[in-house]
């Protein structure tokens, strides 16, 4: 058999292809999980767009406390029974749950004509008014009744639950005090509502839950045109509005700034 020269053997070429994992590798995987990733925020936005006020709401306070300890150090979540702020829009369902916890109890019940509760741009404001014959103070004196202190420990043990602050205000009506010794309507107004901040405290409140204890003796009237209307001697307790800390406070300000 004739031995072929070099020249004339057959050159031959090897091609390798390249698998198909080799020129893509993971990437592939990467695309595809941010594709879930993306159909799973759209889902949880459309669920949420259909969702009720309350779901709504829920959310949002997991978003702003999620490890739910803001409310260990008296300036986050709280509420009555429930970890919700008693910011502004929830004024008055802490109005509806005072007025259930009055119907709880026979002898409070007998004193919801002369509970007012309102919402004023300051807070809820609660007032304990009197009748003629004296209801919750015993006449001229700053003595609480006994139902006047039941009222005022009921009011605490829901009232306390909150990180909201207080505001305690004593009013007369315009009838001037009897007093040998100089004792007026303001001492009277001012005493009345301490009274009612020693009971509260004692009862439930923290103790530094009250920011201030205000007398304004007959220059605030509930009712003008009748000045010495019993319904004038009343002791008003102000659930203050939650105002956001300075920290988070800032950041809104500056972005109004820029708008």
């Amino acid at each position: 058999m004739p031995v072929q020269s070099p020249e004339t053997r057959p050159i031959i070429i090897i091609k390798k292809r390249a698998r198909h994992d080799d020129h893509h590798g993971g990437a592939w995987k990467v695309a595809y999980a941010d594709f879930v990733t993306a159909m799973m925020a759209l889902f949880i936005v459309l669920w949420l767009m259909s969702s009720s006020a309350g779901v709504k709401k829920a959310v949002a306070g997991y978003f702003n406390d999620p490890s739910g300890k803001a409310g260990d150090n008296g300036s986050g979540q709280g509420g009555v029974g429930e970890s919700i702020a008693i910011r502004k829009d929830d004024m008055g369902k802490l109005k509806e749950t005072l007025e259930a916890a009055m119907k709880q109890s026979p002898e409070l019940e007998k004193l919801k004509d002369q509970v007012n509760m309102t919402v004023t741009g300051e807070g809820l404001r609660i007032e304990l008014l009197e009748n003629e014959a004296g209801t919750f103070f015993d006449s001229g004196s700053a003595s609480l009744s006994a139902p006047g202190q039941d009222m005022l420990r009921m009011m605490a043990s829901e009232l306390g639950k909150l990180p909201n602050r207080l505001l305690m205000e004593g009013h007369t009506d315009a009838r001037p005090f009897p007093s040998r010794h100089g004792y007026s309507n303001w001492e009277l107004s001012s005493d009345r509502a301490n009274s009612a901040r020693k009971v509260m405290q004692d009862s439930g409140l923290r103790t530094d839950q009250v920011a201030e204890v205000r007398g304004f003796a007959d220059q605030r009237l509930r009712m003008p045109t009748d000045p010495d209307n019993a319904s004038n001697r009343r002791v008003s307790i102000v659930v203050k509005y939650l105002t956001p800390p300075p920290a988070a406070a800032a950041p809104a300000k500056q972005a109004a700034a820029k708008l």
